[in-house]
């Protein structure tokens, strides 16, 4: 049995990412499917809209055989931490023969030739990013332009900009460090990939026809307040189960439920205190204490509004808001800890099929199996492990607009989801 890997978040599950799926699993010829998904706070540095759970469900229900959670230490961090963590998780499986991501470009060639370059880090690769950042570009424009230099000097690029520009849109930027991550691993994984269909990574606007961007649809939601508005963008088992979510008070989770919580929390903290948070450089600590007097609603846009500069992207200021908020510290969940790889495979969900994947697991991975948290396992991977990732459930669960005591220890009790095998 052939196995595909992809790396998702579902935020939520659309049409967009059925039709990914259904191509991945051609251009691979794969019949076996393992996600690795998001918990509960995404690359962006965003709640996700849903909890993990109910995204499982989502995927599950939409062709994915096996669901792997990708611990939070990884899920909220720049590309190539991201794309690292993901793609070690899906190695030490021992069963994926197959990655596929989407991108602007849709060829794997390109991705390809620039991570035999860059993976090892050219000789001045590092002083031309910190040229590029000096003069102002955010760290993922410096790093495509640095990337682009590189690549034209080892002549497999005919100009530096044109290489530069399709590195730095999103989606080709994660699959670069994607692929980057299968050769530091050294890993038998092929990478392939699929070009995205109708709706871009960043598009706000819902168009015409079936498909839309997850931005697009999460803004139908929230800003129309009726799920109707997006139907014709999700199918009929995610609109189910975004129904029942919002039903008992679990979704559309965003920002704006954390208000309150982050701005006390910054409150409290010194500035000092901050800067030992990820994502906390050049002074941005003070920046932010300056912030929170400036604030014109008690709202994390409003926080954003004041931080926002030309040199420091949405992004990366969500994240470093994101790490604050889950007590992500520079010590716990920094670099050196990150290059050592994840510390469990954690089972959130899975088929008849995945089910036969799990069992070929128990000889060929390389991490423990963990299916449900106790007292024997609780400890991987330490206070940035499995620890951090039942932290970042009780954080989430405590916005739900019906509390429940119980949503916050959900880790413990809840199974992996399964789902019948169509």
């Amino acid at each position: 049995m052939r196995t595909l890997g992809i790396v998702v978040e579902y935020n939520p599950m659309h049409n967009g990412h059925v039709y990914h799926l259904q191509q991945s699993k051609k251009v691979s010829n794969c019949d076996a499917v393992v996600a690795v998904m998001s918990g509960h706070f995404l690359q962006r540095g965003e709640p996700a809209l849903a909890d993990k759970w109910s995204r499982t469900d989502m995927a599950l229900a939409n062709g994915v055989d096996l669901v792997l959670e990708l611990p939070v230490a990884y899920a909220v961090q720049p590309a190539e931490w991201f794309a690292y963590g993901a793609v070690a998780t899906l190695q030490a499986t021992g069963v994926v023969d197959a990655l596929c991501f989407g991108s602007e470009l849709g060829d794997v060639e390109p991705f390809l030739r620039a991570a035999d370059i860059l993976v090892n880090e050219p000789s001045g690769f590092t002083d031309q990013l910190q040229e590029h950042l000096k003069a102002g570009l955010t760290y993922p424009a410096a790093y495509a332009a640095a990337a682009g230099q590189a690549m034209t000097a080892s002549r497999t690029s005919p100009s530096s900009s044109e290489a530069a520009d399709w590195m730095a849109q999103p989606n080709n930027s994660l699959g670069l460090h994607y692929v980057m991550a299968l050769r530091r691993l050294n890993s038998a994984i092929k990478p392939h990939t699929i070009a995205r269909t109708q709706a871009g990574y960043h598009d706000t606007e819902a168009p015409e026809g079936s498909i839309a961007s997850a931005t697009a649809i999460r803004r139908l939601w929230t800003e129309e307040g009726t799920l109707e508005t997006c139907a014709q963008y999700l199918p009929p088992s995610t609109l189910r189960i975004l129904e029942q979510e919002h039903r008992f008070g679990r979704a559309p989770m965003s920002w704006d439920c954390y208000t309150r919580e982050l701005i006390y929390r910054l409150h409290q903290l010194s500035p000092e205190s901050i800067a030992r948070h990820l994502e906390v450089t050049e002074g941005l600590e003070y920046r932010v204490k300056q912030a929170l007097g400036q604030m014109t609603a008690q709202r994390v846009e409003s926080l954003l509004e004041q931080l926002k500069t030309k040199r420091y992207t949405r992004t990366k200021l969500q994240r470093m808001l994101a790490h604050i908020l889950l007590h992500h510290d520079k010590f716990h969940f920094g670099s050196d800890g990150l290059k050592k790889g994840p510390w469990y495979i954690r089972v959130l969900g899975f088929t008849d099929t995945g089910r036969a994947l799990l069992k070929r697991m128990k000889q060929s991975a390389e991490l423990p199996i963990v299916l449900s948290v106790n007292r024997d396992n609780f400890n991987l991977g330490g206070y940035c492990g499995l620890e951090a990732d039942i932290r970042a459930t009780s954080l989430y669960a405590n916005a739900f607009g019906r509390w429940n005591a119980r949503d916050a220890y959900r880790d413990y009790y809840e199974s992996p989801r399964r789902h019948q095998s169509n």
